[in-house]
């Protein structure tokens, strides 16, 4: 049986710089870049089968507790990830 979205786990692959989560079998992914102590966020996306789910806010939630665990600054290039930003500031002193 296929994990829910609210019970699946966000994996971190480095070197792909992707934080993933594969719900009823679609792979969510966001993609982000390091450059210079900036994790800049470039995407998030979400198959239109399991959207609507909250698995993107998930995923950036995810990559900012990551940024801060690593004390890096956050660059959203992503308007997704701008826009959570902007709705949670717990996590505006993140953004650069």
């Amino acid at each position: 049986m296929a994990e829910s979205s609210a019970a699946a786990a966000i994996r971190h692959d480095r070197r792909r710089g992707l934080f993933e989560v594969e719900v009823e079998g679609y792979a969510a992914q966001l993609a982000y870049r390091l450059e210079d102590g900036v994790m800049a966020i470039t995407g998030t996306r979400v198959p239109p089968p399991v959207g609507g789910r909250g698995i993107a806010g998930r995923l950036v939630d995810a990559a900012l507790q990551h940024a801060r665990a690593e004390a890096l600054r956050v660059d959203p290039r992503c308007a997704y990830a701008a826009a959570y930003i902007d709705r949670h500031p717990e996590h505006a002193g993140l953004r650069v």
